[in-house]
This record gives structure tokens, C-alpha cells and sequence, in this order.
């Protein structure tokens, strides 16, 4: 793991969920999974815009999609559910952590993805899951 102040990755950071939060908030590790019914060791986030609409898109939940803005407060490490094993390096500047991170700000209005490109994800995983490959590293 690498501290913040070693700039793993200078952010801005995102946090894309269905979860109603507010700023000064605390996301902690421990917590439900925004994608799989189970609780999960670290709690995700990325530099990437695009990677945090699809946090918000694909969790599951009814709630209206949000992206909030966050700071790490501790230690974090490229997420290896995305670094090396599905696409080399960390282009999609994706992170976990066991520490908190801090709710900082709410994005006001992003673009979505597509309803087609939405439903194309949800297929691809859903044939993941079918395959046993829809594995998260945790």
C-alpha cells in the first residue's frame, strides 16, 4: 500500500454508488458491496471519471445515481481487480483502501453512459458471473 502523500496518484478522486452520503462523511471498509451481496475488506474509488459513472450505473440499488467527490485518508493501492489482471498498469486509475475516505463533494450533473452501453455491462458480468469469472479480489 502506498500513503497518499507518496502520490500513488495525485487525484482528483471519485467515488461513483447509489448510497446517499453527505459531505464530511466517512466511507469505511466493512460495508456492503456496491456490486455483489457481501461486505466488503476495502472500500473503491478512482481517479477516473468515467470509472466512477460506472460505480453509479452498475450498483445495485434503486436509489438514484451519484458521484461524489472523496479524499483517501490513509494508505491506498491500485485495485487488482482492474490493474493486471484485466487490463495492464492501472489506466482506468483505480484504487482501494482499508482506510476511510472522506466525502468531500457531490458532483452536481454528469453525463450518463448509455441505456445501450449500460446494458451491454450488466450482460457482459451477468455472463462473467455464468462463467465463474466474476470474481472481486478482496
Amino acid at each position: 500500500m502506498n500513503d497518499p502523500k507518496d502520490v500513488l496518484d495525485p487525484g482528483p478522486f471519485f467515488h461513483g454508488t447509489k448510497a446517499k452520503l453527505h459531505i464530511g462523511d466517512h466511507l469505511q471498509a466493512q460495508n456492503p458491496s456496491n456490486f455483489q451481496n457481501k461486505q466488503s475488506n476495502y472500500i473503491y474509488f478512482t481517479a477516473s471519471l468515467d470509472a466512477a459513472k460506472w460505480g453509479a450505473e452498475l450498483a445495485v440499488s434503486n436509489s438514484p445515481e451519484r458521484i461524489y467527490i472523496v479524499e483517501p485518508i490513509g494508505e491506498f493501492e491500485n485495485d487488482p481487480n482492474l490493474t493486471d489482471k484485466r487490463f495492464p498498469g492501472n489506466p482506468t486509475r483505480s484504487y482501494r483502501s482499508k482506510s476511510p475516505l472522506k466525502i468531500i463533494a457531490e458532483l452536481g450533473s454528469w453525463e450518463r453512459h448509455s441505456e445501450e452501453q449500460i446494458n451491454h455491462m450488466h450482460d457482459s458480468i451477468k455472463k462473467l458471473r455464468e462463467q465463474g469469472k466474476a470474481v472481486i479480489i478482496d
